[in-house]
């Protein structure tokens, strides 16, 4: 079973600095309907005004995952981290037993777009951590699919505390990819540009899908395409 949420069903907050859709119940937005899937708690898709930010604030018990899609972050921690995140990286911070960080805008001139993710942790209290990479854009024109994060860090992933693998594949029109493997028949689809058709689920920039009791899912792109897929185990 698919069932679509709309990019123009979610949550919206525009408060001028910040310009934020919420997939989920997050701050003054509340849907009983949309409380998260499984363990994964959040998805804020942001766009920060330049020279403007988040001054340092706690988080505590979650796994905070940062996918940059254009523009810069610059990102400060409690526990010595400074670095800026581009486009194409993505930033892990297990929050723990209690973390403050920092995201400002890098740039005095353009956006800053990213995708915030908080996904509940195996377990509670554990000890804060921060890692940061860049993944390879679609460059040979072949279908990608890209381990960005995963319980254990293979194939080259970010390590997050919890039995999720998050993939960012892309397509180019055309193109299908169907190598995910759910374990127990569950996964969350976010696109974040173009159109796919999940199975037989039509989908644009914005959409989500919640999968369930799902053998098998294939993604098809209807035109050039990048979408996250999280499976659990």
């Amino acid at each position: 079973m698919i069932t679509i949420r709309k990019s123009s069903e979610r949550g919206h907050a525009d408060h001028g600095w910040l310009d934020t859709y919420y997939t989920f119940s997050f701050a003054d937005y509340r849907d009983r309907n949309h409380m998260g899937f499984e363990s994964l708690r959040v998805i804020n898709e942001d766009r920060v005004a330049p020279d403007t930010g988040f001054g340092m604030h706690p988080h505590q018990n979650m796994e905070i995952v940062t996918v940059m899609l254009s523009g810069a972050l610059r990102h400060e921690d409690s526990l010595g981290s400074v670095s800026t995140l581009h486009a194409g990286e993505v930033q892990r911070m297990t929050a723990g037993r209690g973390v403050m960080h920092s995201e400002f805008n890098a740039s005095n001139s353009e956006p800053a777009h990213l995708l915030q993710i908080w996904i509940r942790p195996r377990e509670r209290d554990l000890e804060p951590s921060y890692e940061q990479q860049a993944f390879d854009a679609n460059a040979n024109g072949a279908p990608v699919a890209q381990l960005i994060a995963s319980p254990d860090g293979r194939d080259g992933s970010l390590t997050i505390q919890q039995d999720v693998n998050l993939y960012r594949v892309r397509l180019n029109a055309g193109q299908s990819w169907n190598d995910a493997a759910l374990p127990n028949g569950k996964a969350w689809v976010q696109v974040i540009n173009g159109k796919v058709t999940l199975n037989d689920a039509a989908l644009a920039a914005g959409d989500g899908a919640r999968i369930e009791d799902e053998s098998h899912i294939e993604l098809t792109a209807q035109s050039d395409a990048d979408v996250l897929l999280f499976t659990f185990a």
